[in-house]
């Protein structure tokens, strides 16, 4: 099955119970050296899901170039005034915007006044196996937030925290250069594990785990076929 796990492991990653300790798993990367078909227990609710997407890239990337067509990328700014240095883009019925008024959903596409492009089909089946293999058996999707990441751009801790059910999961799907996802607890204090992520990895999380904080290191200069330099993210959740 595309995307799927033929046979399943999952290692954890969690803080010991006696110890409280998290491991060290930025020190090395060959500590996430998982093979395709395993998955990687981060936390209750988050699982590392390492190479899931791999068998939909031709179809994502097809889809991806149809999404930025109708809504370009952009760089959004926060309600402070400041330019973010992710571009941007959303496809679903629902986009996330954001700008001087504040984070929220919009139905419009602030920059051409029309409806955002519809979710793609690779993008929903793709978040539907994905949340299942995590354990999320009634994710439905409405909404995808993409993320284009060049040399230098960044993304601070933060919360997904504009939707309206916390009870469905994120879904997010790394796809061209590497890069490094920090991973926080409930409280932004928190000291956040940070996760080497490859193209074709996917990461969900939800649960006890839906609201913890996260972000992404600033991404570092590579090339890949997918995308040139850029790192592509999808997030997918219920925004409604």
């Amino acid at each position: 099955m595309a995307g799927g796990f033929p046979k399943r492991s999952s290692r954890s990653a969690r803080p010991d119970a006696l110890s409280g300790r998290v491991p060290r798993l930025d020190s090395s990367p060959a500590q996430l050296a998982l093979a395709p078909d395993e998955r990687l227990e981060l936390y209750a609710g988050a699982f590392l899901l390492r190479g899931f997407a791999l068998p939909d890239e031709a179809r994502l990337r097809a889809d991806v170039a149809v999404v930025s067509a109708a809504a370009p990328f952009r760089h959004m700014q926060t309600p402070g005034g400041f330019r973010m240095s992710v571009a941007m883009t959303n496809c679903g019925s629902l986009g996330w915007v954001s700008d001087p008024g504040g984070y929220r959903y919009s139905e419009l596409d602030p920059d051409t006044g029309r409806s955002w492009p519809a979710l793609p089909h690779a993008f929903a089946s793709l978040a539907l196996r994905a949340a299942a293999a995590a354990g999320f058996l009634e994710f439905e999707p409405d909404a995808c937030l993409v993320n284009r990441y060049e040399p230098g751009a960044r993304l601070t801790l933060h919360q997904d925290k504009d939707e309206r059910d916390f009870a469905q999961p994120i879904v997010s799907v790394s796809l061209g250069v590497p890069a490094v996802f920090l991973f926080g607890g409930l409280k932004r204090k928190e000291r956040p594990l940070r996760l080497m992520l490859m193209h074709g990895d996917v990461v969900v999380f939800g649960g006890p785990s839906r609201l913890r904080y996260h972000g992404v290191a600033p991404l570092k200069p590579a090339q890949h076929p997918f995308a040139g330099q850029h790192r592509i993210n999808l997030t997918l959740r219920r925004a409604s």
